[in-house]
């Protein structure tokens, strides 16, 4: 397979900001002609004799700060800004210690990769950073931080070592976020990170990392989960062990350290199939922080997969900044592991080089096992006795809550990193003002240009309402800032359209 450069990825670039407010929309046709660009993005630079390999591990590291008003006594008048400088610059003195700590968390990779290639080792990481934590980074001046994850991005020389995971820019959990909105996430994710690290950048991520590992199980926005990810140039997703299932019996997955194919069907019958690299269970930010997937990996081989002898991988993510373990294990881990694996018969990978050489023996994506969205069997099954249903839409729902009442451990809410967090349950005073806040945004922008101010304005606001830790939090001040964020994202509906 050859690589075909767009001529737009190096004449066009995209402002960080337009008229105060970040770039998260407008630029669609150059976003598009840049995840239109073919592969292989890593492959031929990676270094990696993939011939004597005999498995792989690959690990990712997840960030994020929320949006929040706050800094002033009126929550009503306070200014939005990142938790992290609420940390820094309002906070008791553990968290103004731990926003330092943080910061070069969020940097510190942009110091490991360039040592460590300087040293003839080959480096790995995959790396998720949500938009709200970028814009964060960039209006409390830590330019520092992002300048530093710029060279290993855009630099030859170091971009080999590194993989960038697209995401929801307002790090909004799919399960719960209306559809449409998500996909508004993603498309602003994109615009971002392209105007901070340009387009060449963004036509190589290629993998998304869901907020929270929430994957929808409900058939109809599992389905349009997956549509948003094609639609919007992505080759493989990152799914969680328990969050899945077997398609032909609803059972686990057997070799989760292989690539699986997740199949979406939605009520309508219509299907939409994305590669997913399985992350399996454990307690996350230990096992990435102390680098669990290499041992893990040493003890596995290569297995048979469409008549090819392919290298299982061994796929973990983790916050990258929070604990004690990460905070202050991980460095020292990360250089030993990455010393010690380079060159190995079980050395770092990130995983679009490994789909890409996969590519390259001639395995496809069909040849995976198929998998889908975790209680879907049992769906499918009982709709099978309604094939002849005129609403499809409503038969759907019908075997829901009948599965639901007979069953109270059936639920169609998605699952995420421990599977125990329902995203909607118990959240009703933050879910409601959401929900009306998208409602509005549909209604007010529906034949509105994304290039005006006044929709960038309400997309920034819309999305910042949505981030998932005024769900998880769920009580106290989260739910106030949620609700304040609603209320400033309705008024501007209300006044600017």
């Amino acid at each position: 397979m050859s690589t075909t450069t767009l001529p737009e990825i190096g004449s066009v670039s995209l402002p960080e900001y337009v008229d105060g407010v970040p770039n998260l929309c407008g630029s669609e046709d150059a976003i598009t002609q840049a995840m239109a660009r073919s592969g292989p993005f890593y492959l031929p630079e990676c270094g990696i004799d993939f011939g004597r390999v005999r498995s792989g591990f690959a690990n990712a590291l997840h960030m994020h700060q929320p949006l929040i008003p706050a800094g002033s006594h009126d929550l009503g008048t306070a200014p939005i800004i990142c938790n992290l400088q609420f940390m820094r610059d309002f906070g008791n003195d553990e968290a103004r210690h731990n926003a330092g700590i943080f910061a070069w968390c969020y940097k510190r990779m942009g110091e490991f990769i360039p040592q460590l290639i300087g040293e003839g080792k080959q480096p790995r990481i995959m790396l998720d950073y949500s938009g709200c934590l970028l814009h964060g980074l960039r209006t409390m001046g830590l330019h520092d931080v992002i300048e530093a994850l710029q060279r290993i991005t855009r630099d030859p020389a170091y971009r080999r070592g590194v993989e960038w995971l697209g995401t929801a820019w307002g790090h909004a959990v799919a399960p719960s976020t209306p559809v449409q909105d998500f996909r508004h996430h993603v498309r602003a994710w994109q615009h971002h990170f392209a105007s901070m690290f340009g387009l060449e950048a963004l036509s190589r991520v290629r993998g998304f990392s869901p907020p929270e590992m929430a994957l929808p199980n409900h058939p109809d926005v599992a389905y349009e989960f997956v549509r948003t990810l094609k639609d919007s140039g992505f080759r493989w997703v990152l799914v969680q062990e328990h969050s899945i299932e077997r398609v032909e019996d609803g059972g686990p997955v057997r070799e989760p350290h292989l690539p699986h194919l997740l199949v979406a069907r939605n009520s309508a019958g219509q299907t939409q199939t994305i590669t997913a690299i399985v992350k399996t269970q454990g307690s996350d930010t230990k096992l990435v922080a102390q680098m669990q997937p290499y041992y893990e990996a040493r003890g596995l081989n290569r297995s048979p997969v469409a008549g090819k002898s392919v290298p299982p991988v061994c796929a973990q993510i983790a916050d990258g900044e929070n604990g004690g373990v990460m905070m202050n294990e991980f460095p020292s881990k990360y250089m030993e592991v990455m010393r010690e694996a380079s060159g190995s018969d079980t050395p770092p990978m990130n995983v679009t080089e490994y789909l890409e050489y996969l590519d390259a023996m001639g395995v496809e994506e069909r040849n995976f096992p198929a998998i889908q969205p975790i209680m879907q069997k049992r769906i499918w099954d009982r709709l099978q006795g309604r094939a002849d249903a005129v609403d499809k839409g409503a038969a759907l729902e019908e075997v829901i809550e009948e599965l639901r009442k007979q069953d109270n451990r059936f639920n169609v809410e998605g699952g995420s990193w421990t599977n125990n967090l329902s995203w909607v349950k118990g959240y009703g005073d933050v879910l409601g003002p959401i929900e009306q806040v998208s409602a509005l945004f549909a209604q007010k922008t529906r034949d509105v240009n994304p290039s005006e101010y006044r929709y960038r304005n309400a997309v920034y606001y819309l999305l910042m309402t949505q981030t998932s830790c005024f769900r998880y939090w769920g009580t106290g001040v989260w739910t106030d800032y949620a609700r304040e964020l609603c209320r400033r994202a309705t008024a501007i509906l209300q006044h600017d359209f």
